[in-house]
């Protein structure tokens, strides 16, 4: 085979693979912003905010602050939940932390259980209600968390790919050089 015929085949090889790339980048990138606009739409609606930075300075076990919820629910003190990371942290660090001081350590469904072994005790009942909606709520929250943690990932891979892609087009370019500069006789 001539050189000259395989630089050919590398270059438009090369080519091919720039527009697979930046293909591949551009639907990457409107995945991340589609999940973190979904995200944001979605957790704005709900209107939740981040207790504010004044409650966390008589923080006891007990009340609607914590000390466990001081290094990572402080961070976001008197903010509106818009972003995954944040509802990771409203999920993990606040709700569920309420959630086992109301069950008393007990889930939802051992909750549930209980209430329906003693269907007459109304405090016992609420209990479970109130336990079930924090449980839900913190379900949705980490749905939006990972929904969200999709579109982070989304978003590096998409520059991954335009970095590749650049690098590719740089060493079609190359090829392509290469190609006009080479004897048609030279053989590999």
């Amino acid at each position: 085979m001539k050189r000259r015929t395989l630089d050919l085949l590398l270059t438009w090889t090369g080519v091919l693979l720039t527009v697979t790339l930046i293909g591949a980048g551009s639907l990457l990138l409107w995945g991340y912003n589609f999940a973190n606009s979904q995200v944001k739409t979605q957790l704005a609606q709900q209107q939740i905010f981040f207790p504010a930075k004044s409650a966390f300075a008589n923080a006891k076990v007990g009340t609607e602050i914590t000390p466990s919820m001081i290094p990572s629910v402080s961070q976001y003190a008197g903010q509106q939940m818009l972003t995954g990371a944040q509802a990771e942290v409203y999920a993990d660090d606040f709700i569920a932390v309420h959630l086992k001081e109301i069950g008393n350590d007990l889930t939802y469904s051992q909750l549930s259980a209980k209430a329906q072994a003693d269907p007459s005790n109304t405090a016992l009942a609420a209990q479970v209600e109130t336990v079930f909606k924090g449980t839900m709520l913190r379900g949705s929250l980490l749905n939006a968390y990972g929904y969200w943690t999709f579109g982070q990932i989304a978003m590096y891979a998409a520059i991954g790919a335009f970095v590749v892609a650049l690098l590719m087009l740089v060493l079609t370019l190359l090829g392509l050089r290469h190609y006009r500069r080479v004897d048609d006789t030279t053989v590999v």
